[in-house]
């Protein structure tokens, strides 16, 4: 991480702590040491304020550059949502993240330890990112009860899925996201007879069951009905905070009603960052994207 990122991301967190009771601190608000502490593997260090970040990641198909010198950051709990025309490079971006594209150059970091480029695609799920991409992938043969138990994270073996029980823990949490994604009502239903939108929650709902820490989501609310994208837009606002959030999306009305900053990209690179009022009124963004 260079000195700018770390500087921004310190002041970044810092001003977070400062809003927040913290009876007990040391003299440096016991901040300062937290940045020099050995890191854990395996474990997401977010004491710079950034769960994400990607510096100068670039990345060429043939020849055609489908990301250029990209830089980004998405701090903790934060939700973030992604807009740009046809090829512009978000969906090669969250390959990248995911590690299904390997990119030329830059650098992909989780936290600040955990650099993603050294890191297979399954390993990088296991370390709490999931991605939905945008057609749901459901079990649709199974009921929404066993989606979500064939989610959690246990032991994958044959044998010992054949006898694998819920215990109490694991049962209250798959009632709490049955909650979270609104399909308590239809935990005995096959998934094959849900609604569009309500496959997209159940795939929610099944990555939500993995607990990751960073979630990667494709144009959740495409096809869905008024209703089904309003329940989608109360579902992640309800994560935000619990989890970190990158939305990639084309519905304008839908972004306003979630985001706090929208990233615009453009032939690869960030073209503008702000509200989604100030991205709108952005000249660039205007010509390449949104027109007159």
């Amino acid at each position: 991480m260079t000195p700018e990122l770390m500087e921004k991301g310190k002041q970044r967190l810092e001003k977070y702590q400062a809003s927040q009771p913290q009876p007990g601190l040391t003299e440096s608000g016991g901040r300062e040491a937290g940045f020099s502490r050995l890191a854990v593997p395996g474990e997401v260090d977010v004491t710079h304020g950034r769960i994400l970040y990607l510096e100068d990641v670039s990345v060429s198909f043939d020849g055609f550059k489908a990301i250029n010198k990209l830089s980004l950051d998405i701090s903790p709990g934060e939700l973030r949502c992604i807009i740009g025309p046809n090829g512009a490079g978000k969906t090669t971006m969250m390959d990248i993240i995911t590690g299904k594209t390997r990119p030329d150059e830059g650098k992909v970091f989780f936290g600040s330890t955990i650099d993603l480029l050294r890191y297979k695609e399954s390993e990088i799920a296991q370390m709490g990112i999931g991605r939905k991409f945008q057609k749901p992938t459901v079990f649709e043969q199974l009921s929404v009860f066993e989606n979500l138990e064939l989610a959690l994270k246990t032991n994958k073996a044959v044998s010992a899925s054949m006898f694998h029980q819920l215990d109490s823990a694991q049962s209250d949490r798959l009632l709490e996201v049955l909650h979270t994604i609104h399909l308590s009502d239809s935990l005995n239903r096959q998934a094959g007879d849900l609604s569009h939108g309500q496959k997209q929650w159940l795939e929610i709902g099944m990555l939500l069951m993995q607990d990751p820490k960073l979630l990667l989501l494709d144009e959740p609310v495409a096809g869905m009905t008024d209703e089904e994208t309003e329940r989608t837009a109360e579902l992640f606002l309800s994560l935000k905070g619990k989890h970190s959030l990158m939305v990639v999306e084309h519905d304008m009305s839908f972004i306003d009603t979630i985001s706090d900053i929208v990233t615009v990209l453009c032939d690869g690179a960030v073209l503008a960052q702000g509200s989604l009022a100030q991205v709108q009124a952005d000249e660039r963004v205007i010509e390449v994207y949104l027109g007159r």
